[in-house]
This record gives C-alpha cells, structure tokens and sequence, in this order.
C-alpha cells in the first residue's frame, strides 16, 4: 500500500465526515458500488484520477486539497520550480507531478507523468469528463483510446475527448514521460 495513498483516502474520509456525507451517499454519487469506494477510503486500490476529481467536486474542495492536504492559494500566476511541484505515485510505476498545484480555481489541470515500463504493463482504462492533451517528452507512450492503440514518441501529441476508456503505458522497457493537460469539465 502506497503511503501517498493512505494520506489522500484519509483525507477524503475526513472531508467526507465533515461534510456528514455517508459512504453509501457518496458511492451512489460516484456512480461505484459501496464495495469499490470502501478500497478507495481505505486505501486498499489506487483511486483514478477522475475519480479524485469528482469526489473533490462533492466534498467542496480542489483537487490539491485531496493529493496534498492544503489549498492552493495563488490567484494571479503559479511559478513552479523544476523539483518543486509535489510527486503522486497513484499506483506503483505510475506517478505525476502537479505542475499549477498552488494556483486555486483551476479551469485546467497539467500534469507530468512517469510511467515505468516494467510495473505498469496492465493499465487500467479510465474515463473522465472534459478534454485532454498529452505530449510526449520521453520514452516511448502506448495510448488505448477506446478499441485504438497509438504508439507515440517523443514530440507527438494528442488531444481527445476523455470520456473514451482510455490509459497510458511505457514501452521498449524503458520509462515514458508525458505532460497531460486536463481541462475540467465547466458547466
């Protein structure tokens, strides 16, 4: 169990009691059984990073709130030093780096992401709403987009509609790093 794990589904647990809001209310609301939010809150699977987002969206905060534990707080720009913006492993072999983790009220969300071929061979397919970008800047990206696969290297890119099933992988053995930007969803 990843201790970055353990830390934000303590946090979801106790925003959710703060927010007196019971785990069946809250599974109902993610549209997951009880059973799967149960390992989310305690920390026994990795949450997707859609989900993150949608309980952020019910418990009333940002999303760094629940991967870090404090607010972001910057209104007017986000000037992240190389090294600075806080690593999440989600999973084992596959971490990012919130690079605007500090800027509240974000309409986009740019992450950094390192895949590690050799502990992510099976990823899991995620959707979310909004839209999304990746760019390649390492290693080489394996990208299911619904039933497409894409092979993408460094200096490709692709933009797609994210509440297709989609996920990332390394190839060629050797770790792949990717900037993502995630539009939220606006209503």
């Amino acid at each position: 169990m990843l201790e970055s794990n353990v830390r934000i589904a303590d946090r979801i647990r106790e925003l959710r009691e703060i927010s007196d809001i019971s785990c069946n209310t809250l599974a109902q609301r993610l549209n997951i059984s009880i059973d799967t939010y149960m390992e989310y809150e305690n920390a026994q699977t990795g949450i997707p990073i859609s989900k993150l987002y949608e309980i952020a969206g019910i418990l009333g905060v940002q999303l760094t709130e629940l991967l870090t534990g404090t607010s972001p707080h910057l209104r007017s720009y986000c000037h992240v030093k190389k090294g600075e913006a806080p690593y999440i492993e989600r999973y084992k072999g596959y971490q990012f780096q919130n690079l605007a983790f500090n800027f509240a009220n974000k309409k986009i969300e740019p992450l950094l992401v390192t895949i590690e071929p050799e502990e992510n061979k099976q990823m899991s397919l995620v959707t979310h709403p909004g839209q999304e970008f990746n760019y390649v800047l390492e290693g080489r990206i394996r990208i299911i987009l619904g039933g497409t696969e894409i092979i993408m290297e460094p200096g490709d890119s692709i933009y797609f509609d994210p509440t297709i099933p989609h996920g990332q992988t390394a190839v060629d053995n050797s770790p792949g790093k990717f900037l993502t930007v995630i539009l939220h969803d606006t209503p």
